[in-house]
């Protein structure tokens, strides 16, 4: 099924809030575009002296030469964002890996008011690493970008805030780990699909890595792929009323038998999970007619649609939105572990877990 496909390595990198990078030449965009973009804004509007641009992040001290060519002042023609928003948006999406390395050698306005075009060179600290270029348009609200196919993400110098709260007041399905709210591993999933059955080991693992997150799982069947998919929510909305325990032992018996949710099986499969659950299989049938049932997954289908989930197995971290199943375990570690460390949250991390390492201050042109 093409929408349950493993996640390109472009799709991943939208999905870490990014944009698809492209070998390019170290240039930001010129011609007559950038000459219309100068001749519009006034000397003083957005210069990088006025800003105090943060050029250069985390490049080792003895690093053999810099990557990237100097700030020309001539492409800093939008008032909006500041060179200091962008260099803080680098930070919370790309900062997790220690070895990378950015600058921010345009921001410019378009033909379209209130929009900027943003342009970024990001490499490694690695000698001779390459430079790549990365490109997007941030709107005139200040809190959203565009970039190629990836749609809209978030922007800001706390990219992930607004979905985060987002988060803590509306994500209620079961959960287990810590009580607190302030690190929130959030799963939207479908007992139905089959990668998210390969996530479920990985989902374990976060909750023994990380014991002082809270996660939680939300129903997000794809109906119009799973005909069971639905049932299984309604079903497992009403075992969660017995306990948070009961419901992952539900999940876990509707993965371990997910090939039997057939036309000729799947109501007897599902009555099976409801059993080894500790449930009782006629209670859970009535709970999963009313209506607030049906309600509890609706509501939860909507908070996804609202954060941008679109496929499943996604994981929210405290707001930042990746896919489960098209990142390797260790990166996906050092990203939660990472995001932590920004919203200055103490993870209860355990050994062999990534460490929280105070990241360098960045480095600007004189």
């Amino acid at each position: 099924m093409d929408e349950l496909k493993r996640v390109s390595q472009v799709a991943i990198a939208a999905a870490l809030g990014w944009t698809s990078m492209v070998l390019a030449q170290a240039t930001p965009q010129t011609g007559n575009h950038t000459g219309n973009q100068t001749r519009t804004s006034s000397a003083s509007s957005s210069a990088p002296a006025k800003q105090a641009p943060l050029q250069l992040r985390s490049l080792a001290p003895d690093a053999v030469a810099d990557p990237f060519p100097p700030i020309n002042p001539k492409f800093f023609t939008a008032k909006s964002p500041t060179a200091a928003t962008v260099d803080s948006y680098l930070h919370a999406v790309l900062g997790y890996d220690s070895n990378r390395i950015w600058r921010v050698v345009a921001i410019q306005t378009t033909p379209a008011a209130g929009v900027s075009r943003v342009t970024a060179l990001v490499s490694e600290k690695t000698p001779n690493a390459k430079v790549q270029q990365a490109a997007f348009f941030v709107l005139d609200d200040g809190k959203h970008l565009i970039a190629d196919t990836s749609g809209v993400l978030p922007f800001g110098a706390d990219p992930y805030a607004e979905n985060r709260a987002l988060l803590q007041a509306r994500a209620d399905g079961p959960a287990r780990g810590a009580a607190s709210k302030d690190l929130m591993l959030v799963e939207f999933a479908d007992l139905q699909c089959p990668h998210c059955k390969d996530a479920a080991p990985t989902m374990k693992r976060l909750a023994e890595d990380f014991p002082k997150a809270r996660i939680v799982w939300e129903n997000y069947p794809l109906v119009d792929l799973h005909p069971f998919a639905e049932k299984a929510a309604l079903d497992g909305v009403c075992v969660a009323k017995k306990s948070n325990e009961a419901f992952f032992a539900y999940a876990d018996a509707v993965y371990a038998t997910q090939e039997k949710l057939t036309a000729d099986e799947g109501e007897e499969t599902l009555k099976n999970a409801i059993v080894k659950a500790g449930a009782d299989p006629a209670a859970v049938a009535e709970c999963a007619r009313l209506p607030e049932t049906k309600h509890a997954v609706d509501a939860s289908l909507k908070l996804g649609q609202e954060v941008g989930v679109d496929q499943t197995p996604m994981l929210m971290i405290n707001g930042r939105l990746l896919p489960l199943g098209g990142i390797p375990y260790e990166t996906l570690k050092q990203i939660v572990a990472y995001q932590a460390e920004l919203d200055g949250v103490r993870t209860g991390i355990v050994p062999g877990a990534p460490s929280l390492i105070p990241r360098t201050a960045p480095v600007t042109n004189k």
